[in-house]
């Protein structure tokens, strides 16, 4: 393709050349005009499947395009994948490393003044949005891979967009194998105010693949994670289908997918111990050092044994691992979960997509026919989601959450991201970002949260970093950052044990630890000294190492449960219990500082759900530096069996440091009291018969009537406490017993005026029947809406009375229950009238020989009442 006019031909990228032999070579024509539309490098959308060559291409057809203008800053999700396409790039251009093309990831820098294509991690690319929001010197930025939906892309799609609005020079091109493009070409084109940004698409690249299901009879996952069992399995697997492929293909490479790096060990460990020299097994994750994963991404030289690269999931789709014929899959993924109930997040194995299981099995036919062998059932397979879940859906936010309130966006409020985070998850990570004093209270950064951002680190990490500095020395906490920032599994969860197997290793484990340690000691020199949180910790302390952590993790400080059922369980601040795993040599110590706690099951739970993956021991007075805002000092009144009490207590959070018994103030009790009733409603007080029947009457004239009659159903009463029972609360925090307290008195004091001189008219509390009797009226209980007031009185005391009484100036009719001289029920009636002239008779004939001694006149009209039997003559 020729270059721009004004551009000598001497500095632009020969497409021509890189492009040979790659499918997206075809399509550089088109994404030239869809970006050249407006007159000048815009944005764009660019849809390609894996292997097509977009990475390789597009970035120096951007550098072609904006000429001098500036550099071409193409973002890769991980550093392994940023280094192999710089170092792609560079040999196919033919220029050195760190000249035309470079890279910039953790820790190393290969690129100079003359780079005009950089490869960065995201990570890298916001740091340098938050140091300079306009994008000096940079003409144009590749969001590649954005289908993986990482928290810090995501961010950069939304940020990048604002700095289209302000630089309309500034060229945007976002690419993925599996994109929903709609959704990025609307965030990306909205700058422009012209819609949409334009979508180009490459055809795909199909080379058949021979899909092959060996599942294993084991299970993959326990409560522990991947089994044992499963991973013998894969690398059975591994090894049998390789000498398969090898014996028609000897120049078939294995690319062997399984979810964290201690599983790529495991069964890297286990192929070498197989096939010992014959064939070369190579491990590739985010641990291995640089030279390490440059040789697994090479392809294989002349003479060089067949290779069986074992990886994470970088090798999904980030890059291209030459000469793959053969994939094997575990189907598993290392994703980040959120537990905000426990207070826990992490990574959590789990099966990966659909989408990332095809994109796995699209590495064996990337160059060539290819087979992929899935390590699980099908059903498995149609069982997982479709795609992967994005990041800021699961993940923590707290490292995000500081980034947008660095950006000016605090809580992500008018950022037009990809998916909006999740409320609760941002208002935690608000909340850690306001107790590390990097936020203020509206969400506004301060300089110690800027201090923080501008350490490569989560803010909890950062934090202990710089103040942990202060405390324990530079080197010292650089060193327990490190160790925390990467993915080391502690012994028995005893950090301060990891760190010392971690100092005596020489092998790659050992140096890179070693190499983290020293880059994030000379960083923390170069900041700001952090805060003096607690005393200075003297060289050589083995405490030294919980009181970082502690600073990291202050909700996570942890506080022995004493025996009984709290065997073996730790109280977290934040109120989580968790289980340090069997046969810990952290067991048996008072306080630890946790970095990592995950759920779990069976004994290394102790019973709890969740268990203790990193830890170290500290002490009391650590803890509550650490952690002092999490620091309270209050007395606790609670009311209970009728009785009040109250103690003073010390809290670190959920953890009751001391707890002493004294005398509550009135407004405590009152409190106590008021508290109790609203806790354990209106059963807590002392219902009388008396109190309990007027409170009916006054429910069935609400019921009937309305206002004025007060409600005095549970929530009214409850919500109208203090107004109706406030002296009686009073008497109860002053000490008063609660069986001295008639509750009928109060409700009095609901009764409106005038209309309360009519209660005993509307509502009488007895009856009068013609015997001369005064009989209860027993009225339904408040919420009983369909009851009537009901009067239990024996038939013969009714003679005579022709017509039912009724209630609430004539609205409601009493409802009769007629006993018989048992007091068994004979009738239930509210129509006294059409009884005695129908039912009565039946009655009669059936009653009278049973109860001769008593009445039963023919005609009850006229027949005298009584509450007595016949006189004996």
């Amino acid at each position: 393709m020729t270059p721009p006019d004004g551009i000598p031909a001497a500095n632009a990228f020969n497409l021509g050349a890189i492009g040979a032999g790659l499918a997206f070579e075809g399509t550089l024509p088109a994404l030239q005009e869809a970006l050249e539309r407006a007159g000048s490098p815009g944005a764009a959308i660019v849809q390609a499947p894996p292997g097509t060559g977009k990475t390789t291409l597009v970035p120096p057809l951007l550098a072609n395009l904006c000429g001098r203008s500036g550099r071409v800053v193409v973002t890769q999700p991980r550093r392994v994948a940023a280094r192999a396409a710089a170092r792609r790039l560079s040999a196919l251009d033919g220029s050195r490393l760190a000249g035309r093309v470079g890279y910039t990831v953790r820790g190393e820098r290969q690129a100079g003044l003359d780079t005009l294509v950089e490869f960065v991690t995201p990570g890298i690319l916001l740091r340098r949005l938050l140091a300079d929001p306009g994008l000096d010197g940079i003409a144009a930025v590749v969001l590649d891979e954005v289908h993986e939906r990482g928290l810090e892309t995501d961010l950069l799609v939304g940020m990048l967009a604002e700095v289209r609005a302000l630089r309309g020079d500034l060229a945007v091109v976002a690419m993925s194998a599996t994109l929903d493009a709609p959704r990025f070409a609307a965030l990306l084109g909205a700058s422009d105010g012209g819609g949409p940004a334009p979508v180009v698409d490459c055809p795909s690249v199909n080379h058949p693949l021979e899909v092959q299901w060996h599942p294993a009879p084991a299970a993959r996952l326990d409560a522990r994670g991947v089994t044992r069992a499963f991973l013998d399995h894969v690398a059975a697997a591994a090894a049998d289908v390789h000498a398969r492929a090898l014996a028609a293909d000897t120049s078939a490479d294995a690319l062997v997918f399984l979810p964290g790096a201690r599983e790529v060990s495991q069964v890297a460990a286990a192929l070498r111990s197989r096939l010992g020299r014959r064939v070369d097994v190579l491990e590739l994750h985010g641990q291995v050092g640089g030279p390490e994963q440059d040789r697994a991404v090479s392809g294989r030289g002349p003479g060089d044994p067949p290779r069986i690269i074992v990886s994470t999931d970088l090798a999904e789709s980030s890059l291209t691992v030459p000469g793959v014929r053969l994939v094997i899959d575990s189907g598993l993924a290392r994703e980040p979960r959120r537990d905000s109930g426990r207070g826990m997040s992490g990574l959590v194995t789990v099966s990966c997509s659909r989408a990332s299981a095809d994109q796995r099995a699209g590495r064996a036919a990337r160059q060539g026919p290819g087979t992929v062998v899935r390590c699980y059932p099908q059903q498995a397979y149609g069982a997982a989601p479709a795609h992967v879940t994005p990041e800021i859906n699961v993940a923590d936010l707290t490292g995000a959450a500081l980034t947008l309130a660095c950006w000016g966006a605090p809580g992500g409020k008018g950022l037009a991201l990809p998916d909006v985070p999740p409320r609760q998850a941002m208002a935690d990570a608000m909340e850690v970002l306001r107790e590390l004093g990097a936020v203020s209270d509206d969400g506004q950064v301060t300089t110690a949260g800027r201090a923080l951002a501008a350490v490569p680190a989560d803010p909890r990490l950062a934090r202990a970093l710089l103040d942990g500095g202060t405390a324990t020395g530079q080197q010292r906490a650089a060193g327990v950052v490190a160790a925390l920032s990467e993915d080391h599994r502690a012994p028995g969860g005893d950090l301060p044990r990891l760190l010392l197997q971690l100092r005596a290793d020489t092998g790659p484990a050992g140096r890179r630890w070693a190499e983290e340690s020293k880059r994030l000691a000379a960083l923390a020199r170069r900041q700001k000294a952090g805060a003096a949180v607690m005393p200075a910790i003297p060289a050589g302390d083995p405490l030294a190492v919980g009181a970082v952590v502690a600073l990291a993790f202050p909700d996570r400080v942890a506080r022995r449960v004493p025996g009984g059922e709290g065997a073996g369980q730790y109280l977290l601040t934040s109120g989580t219990r968790a289980g340090l795993p069997a046969g810990s040599t952290l067991s048996g110590h008072e306080w630890l500082a946790v970095a990592e706690v995950s759920r779990a099951e069976g004994r290394d739970a102790a019973g709890t759900g969740a268990v203790i993956r990193a830890a170290a021991p500290l002490t009391a007075a650590m803890a509550e530096s650490a952690a002092s805002h999490l620091l309270t000092d209050t007395v606790e009144a609670e009311f209970s069996g009728g009785r009040l009490s109250a103690r003073r207590t010390r809290r670190l959070g959920s953890i009751v440091l001391s707890a002493t018994p004294v005398r509550p103030t009135a407004e405590q009790g009152r409190k106590a009291v008021a508290a109790a009733v609203q806790s354990g409603g209106l059963a807590v007080l002392p219902w009388s018969t008396a109190a309990a029947s007027f409170r009916r009457r006054l429910s069935f004239l609400h019921r009937g009537m309305g206002g004025p009659w007060p409600d005095v159903s549970d929530a009214a009463l409850l919500a109208r406490l203090e107004e109706w029972l406030g002296p009686e609360l009073a008497d109860l925090a002053a000490g008063k017993p609660v069986g001295s307290i008639d509750l009928a008195d109060p409700l009095r004091r609901l009764l409106p005026w005038p209309e309360a001189a009519r209660l005993d008219e509307l509502a009488p509390e007895v009856l009068g029947v013609p015997s001369g009797s005064r009989v209860r009226i027993d009225y339904p209980e408040p919420g009983d809406d369909g009851a009537a007031p009901v009067v239990a009185v024996k038939l013969q005391e009714c003679f005579g009375l022709a017509e039912s009484p009724r209630l609430l100036g004539g609205r409601v009719p009493v409802l009769f229950h007629l006993l018989s001289p048992a007091r068994r029920p004979l009738a239930v009636t509210d129509d006294l009238t059409s009884f005695w002239s129908g039912p009565y008779t039946q009655v009669r004939v059936e009653m009278r020989g049973r109860y001769p001694k008593h009445p039963w006149p023919e005609d009850p009209w006229s027949a005298p009442a009584t509450a007595r039997a016949k006189q004996r003559k």
